[in-house]
């Protein structure tokens, strides 16, 4: 399985993420450019002792990501999504995609892939929820469909 971030603009966000990443043996993949340095204290802190675990892979655009895995099948969150998370059967080798935390994904990229959007249920007036904290909620739901492979 595999987590995408695309310009993640906050240091400690991708550190929780790269640690959920790596504590449930998810790639993770960091499309440039990004909001922060990868030495920051704050992405390393948040990412504790973790990183020896994780599978970390940085892309120069999101088409450079997407021609490195043509068969993938690709999920797109985002609070304009039309389908729930819990709407989709997901499969092992499954992408999914995640905004910068102030603006999201791109309007072409989601108009584009509206099919394959999954969002969050919230309650009206409320925005989005924290980047890490969505990534989190996909992942376990994808896992748990999946029998939670490979974790104890």
């Amino acid at each position: 399985m595999h987590i995408v971030l695309v310009e993640p603009e906050i240091p400690a966000n991708t550190g929780n993420i790269s640690r959920t990443c790596a504590a449930t043996g998810i790639t993770l993949h960091l499309v440039r450019p990004l909001g922060f340095s990868t030495d920051d204290r704050q992405l390393k802190r948040a990412g504790l002792d973790y990183w020896h675990l994780l599978d970390l892979h940085y892309h120069d655009s999101f088409a450079d990501l997407q021609a490195k895995y043509p068969h993938g099948r690709f999920f797109y969150a985002s609070t304009k999504g039309k389908k729930r998370y819990t709407d989709f059967t997901y499969r092992p080798d499954d992408f999914f995609v995640f905004g910068k935390e102030t603006k999201g994904l791109p309007d072409d990229l989601i108009q584009a892939n509206l099919d394959t959007c999954i969002r969050i249920p919230l309650v009206e007036g409320a925005r989005s929820l924290n980047l890490s904290n969505a990534v989190a909620i996909v992942v376990f739901e994808a896992l748990r469909q999946l029998g939670f492979p490979d974790l104890r």
